[in-house]
């Protein structure tokens, strides 16, 4: 069953709205889903439990719904009558708070991620070092380009959801390291000198997500971690990091590029814990334990 303005909806998708293809290929996953239930059920309420039989989690149906809802909203724009719009509510989803990557833990990456190859090595402690310092999505690290680098001003140009511009200042060492890959290590990885991509994967070419998490992988079965670390840790541990350090939560919203700063107001809840951490770990009077038992001279004067 195709949907009435399919074609019209993911070319405003892409080409006005300027969604990335990755987004715009997750559209179209979850509307194919949505057709396909289409074509054998009348009633909408009846998606739910059509979703939950497909094995579909509470927060993967939240997003079919966010996404059809979008659609549905498009088609509304367009004349077309969409009565499903107010039946097809997403489902609560319990958010849990960011699991963010710890210095100590960047570091076992960093030396995990140590090869033969001295170029490899220093690609691959420049990836860790970039995710980390940058707080960047995989997408946008390895979208970087030559031109998206300045080192005269110590920044990076980054192109984030809906063809969004951020510019993310270099901290001194990471700007070094930076300028150290592209005059000693980069030419010895190329595929091919006229290349305009920054980082390079081990066929010479742009790196993809794939290899990105694949390295990832890798790294954290060598450095000894119970499952591997996922890239969005880095960006979690940069923005704690960042938050716990006494940086302003506006700030915070720039650098990682995000739209609302409700988004990254959930940061604060992570330090919070950090700190209440702190205290029971480091104060004295965390030892301090009160003698709640009833004294026996004034039980016996009651």
């Amino acid at each position: 069953m195709v949907l009435p303005l399919w074609i019209d909806f993911f070319d405003e998708l892409q080409h006005v709205r300027g969604r990335s293809l990755n987004t715009v290929m997750a559209y179209r996953r979850d509307l194919e889903l949505y057709a396909e239930f289409k074509t054998s059920n009348t009633k909408v309420e009846e998606f739910f439990d059509y979703m939950k039989g497909k094995d579909l989690s509470t927060r993967s149906q939240a997003r079919v719904i966010s996404s059809v809802r979008t659609y549905l909203r498009f088609l509304e724009s367009r004349g077309e009558r969409a009565p499903e719009l107010n039946l097809l509510r997403p489902p609560k989803v319990n958010l849990g708070l960011p699991n963010p990557l710890s210095m100590l833990e960047f570091e076992r990456l960093m030396e995990a991620s140590k090869t033969n190859d001295p170029h490899r090595t220093f690609r691959n402690q420049l990836t860790l070092m970039m995710l980390f310092g940058l707080g960047c999505r995989v997408s946008e690290l390895v979208g970087l380009d030559l031109k998206d680098y300045s080192a005269n001003d110590r920044c990076l140009r980054i192109l984030g959801k809906g063809n969004k511009e951020r510019l993310a200042p270099l901290t001194e060492p990471l700007n070094d390291a930076l300028t150290i890959f592209l005059r000693e290590h980069r030419a010895e990885l190329l595929g091919s000198p006229h290349d305009p991509f920054l980082l390079v994967n081990d066929r010479g070419h742009r790196p993809s997500r794939v290899d990105i998490w694949r390295w990832l992988a890798a790294w954290s079965v060598k450095a000894g971690f119970d499952e591997p670390v996922g890239p969005h840790r880095f960006r979690h541990g940069c923005a704690t990091l960042l938050l716990e350090g006494g940086a302003d939560l506006r700030s915070i919203q720039m650098l990682l590029g995000h739209a609302s700063i409700q988004t990254t107001q959930i940061y604060t809840s992570v330090t919070h814990q950090n700190l209440v951490r702190t205290v029971e770990e480091h104060h004295p009077l965390s030892e301090v334990k009160l003698d709640l038992s009833p004294n026996k001279n004034d039980s016996a004067q009651n």
